[in-house]
């Protein structure tokens, strides 16, 4: 089964990632502990000359289209830096696994990266982190998720980066609010996945519902579902005049397709994983150029920031032709906190697992320029409660716009986080 598993991540990833990119390697990491000719402590995934960082991605699932540009936007993060002259004398190598977005095919890829790699810049899905967070504590991994549930929250070495769901959803309502979209006393529909995510997305809707006088409309939905003509209808009779969406691109093609096709105008708010690009490529771009919006901590790909468009002009330039999306900035940040990290946990003479996180964690206020400031110096908190609002755009780099700059409402602000849940 662990041979299947190898052959299977390593063939997804031939399709997906240009020649010279390591998926899998059967080399030994020499991590055994002790400490090098400089004084400095090293541990699993490092040896004299490598520094081993492993990804657990999803690209033959639901999310394959944001699996291949978080990894490859990744993959040309390690080759600047290894260009560069590497971390303390070493060179990164990525040592890829594709889940398929399956938790026990996540569980299989864990134990074989587990005495491999230092640690993972990428994991997809919060089903899957949350299964593992048990282990991910004994082994003291530091794991990035790309993942912003809740359940993810209260553990020092899971670093859930930017907002949580339920933050993003309560200013996406604060925001609807404030522009006088909805008003109290209206019906507000959200349909989620069922699980971590749509859970999580769910806590927030009901706390800005409950605020602004609200009433929800829940509609929950499974992740392998991909017509929503039975949500649209519930949706439909219920005259609701905004729609909050916590699910899949897919999911929201269909959605947004459908109430479009009916008359139905409310303006659609969607969770930070719930477009791609690619969509408005399709029959459903009309539905989803009118009144299609996006809750996201970070800038999106045409952002006018100096740091995301010399990103995506870079990632054009080694990519052509592959989608440029909100998936290669989280990408290629979500490696630059991790690699920044290692640079710390070098110059404390402390390249084992326990030197890495400690390294990361003593960065209190972090900003790395492709969006919101964090602070990772507390795991119970999300790293911000600002929330850029987006909008689709044919036109624009990624095809979205900043509608509103990153912000948090006073609701978002006061609203106590369930840790862990």
């Amino acid at each position: 089964m662990k041979r299947k598993v190898r052959i299977t991540a390593a063939a997804a990833l031939a399709l997906v990632l240009p020649l010279g990119v390591t998926a899998c390697s059967d080399k030994a990491t020499g991590g055994s502990g002790g400490t090098d000719a400089s004084g400095v402590k090293v541990g699993t995934g490092v040896t004299d000359d490598i520094i081993k960082i492993g990804v657990e991605t999803d690209l033959t699932g639901v999310y394959a289209p944001l699996g291949k540009s978080l990894t490859q936007a990744q993959q040309m993060y390690v080759e600047e830096i290894n260009k560069a002259g590497g971390v303390c004398g070493r060179n990164l190598e990525l040592v890829v696994r594709d889940h398929g977005y399956d938790v026990q095919k996540a569980v299989s890829a864990y134990s074989e990266l587990q005495g491999e790699v230092i640690g993972m810049p990428q994991f997809i899905g919060s089903p899957m982190v949350t299964a593992l967070k048990q282990r991910i504590e004994t082994d003291k991994m530091f794991i990035i998720p790309n993942a912003w549930s809740t359940t993810l929250l209260g553990s020092k070495h899971i670093q859930v980066t930017g907002t949580t769901y339920d933050i993003d959803m309560i200013n996406g309502v604060s925001w609807l609010v404030d522009e006088g979209m909805i008003k109290k006393g209206d019906k507000v529909g959200h349909v989620y996945f069922e699980g971590d995510y749509g859970e999580s997305a769910l806590n927030g809707s009901k706390a800005a519902a409950e605020k602004y006088g609200l009433e929800l409309v829940e509609q929950k939905i499974k992740a392998t579902a991909t017509d929503m003509t039975a949500q649209a209808s519930a949706l439909e009779s219920a005259g609701v005049k905004a729609i909050l969406m916590s699910a899949g691109p897919r999911q929201s093609a269909s959605l947004a397709g459908i109430v479009r096709s009916r008359g139905v105008t409310a303006p659609i708010v969607a969770s930070n994983s719930g477009f791609s690009p690619q969509l408005l490529e399709t029959e459903a771009a009309p539905a989803l150029l009118k009144g299609f919006y996006l809750t996201s901590a970070g800038a999106p790909i045409g952002s006018d920031l100096p740091a995301v468009k010399k990103l995506a002009d870079a990632y054009g330039k080694k990519y052509p032709g592959q989608p440029l999306d909100n998936a290669v900035v989280n990408g290629y940040t979500n490696a630059v906190i991790f690699v920044d990290a290692l640079k710390e946990a070098c110059e404390a003479k402390d390249l084992t697992r326990e030197g890495l996180i400690n390294a990361h964690r003593a960065r209190k206020s972090y900003d790395t320029g492709y969006g919101t400031p964090m602070d990772f110096s507390t795991w119970t908190e999300p790293a911000t409660r600002k929330t850029y609002i987006l909008r689709t755009d044919k036109e624009a780099v990624g095809g979205l716009v900043v509608e509103r700059e990153a912000a948090a409402s006073e609701t978002a602000t006061g609203y106590e986080v369930p840790v862990g849940k």
